[in-house]
């Protein structure tokens, strides 16, 4: 049986129905409002101690997919306290199973939630297409080694970094500048191409941040700025030494 989301505190928290807990992202948008014939899959903050530091302890991830149905939509229910270095793999290893899974249908969507604080809903980010690349690789490198694929369009390389800074093409830009930038810079030099945005997270950012960076860049898209389906999450030490800035 397919368990039924329950949003409660405005929408702040979301419970499984063994009542752990998983806090949410809140934004001020809905990207998608309403999906249907869902499977829920919950990623719970966890602690444990430190086996060389007794008292340290360790962020862990527990994951529940124990009522999730090939077949249907997944919804990601993700704390927003975990660490990408902790969720993305997960999140990948899913994604393989449903894909290689004999009751796969086509069509289906993964998203991630987060609830909404302005409309009071629980809200859906989709990423059925996303190819995450996991850990040493960054999009400059992968544009450059791959560049066939990406010449006909203007690419534009996206980072947030460890401390969620943001830089274009290793411009730094204000959080609150980020979309006229982006609209204006690829107006300025597209030259007629499509703008694609090659988005780059450091593995050490929360969901939290996460979620909260794709809205803003899906806010800055339109018809001729569009998302790449390759996202990087990187560690910055598995990465190819190089001078330049990210």
């Amino acid at each position: 049986m397919i368990k039924k989301i329950v949003a409660v505190a405005a929408l702040i928290s979301l419970f499984s129905c063994n009542n752990e807990e998983v806090l949410l992202p809140q934004e001020n948008v809905s990207v998608l409002k309403n999906i249907e014939d869902h499977s829920p899959i919950y990623m719970f903050f966890k602690t444990e101690e430190n086996k060389d530091n007794s008292e340290k302890l360790d962020t862990i991830v527990e994951v529940n997919r124990k009522n999730s149905i090939a077949s249907t939509n997944w919804v990601f229910n993700i704390d927003k306290r975990l660490p990408l270095k902790l969720v993305i793999p997960e999140v990948m290893n899913l994604q393989e199973k449903k894909k290689s899974s004999s009751h796969s249908k086509a069509g289906t969507m993964n998203v991630f939630t987060y609830s909404d604080s302005v409309a009071k809903n629980l809200a859906f980010f989709p990423f059925t297409d996303v190819q995450f690349k996991y850990r040493k690789h960054f999009s400059k490198f992968f544009i450059k080694k791959h560049a066939e694929h990406f010449r006909n369009y203007h690419n534009f390389t996206v980072n947030f970094n460890k401390d969620n800074k943001i830089t274009v093409d290793g411009n730094d830009v204000a959080r609150e500048d980020f979309i006229s930038f982006i609209r204006d810079f690829a107006d300025f030099t597209s030259d007629g191409k499509i703008t694609m945005l090659h988005l780059n997270f450091d593995n050490r950012l929360t969901y939290e941040q996460y979620i909260k960076n794709k809205i803003l860049v899906w806010k800055a898209t339109n018809n001729e700025i569009q998302i790449s389906t390759f996202e990087f999450v990187y560690d910055e030490k598995k990465l190819p030494e190089c001078n330049c800035k990210l």
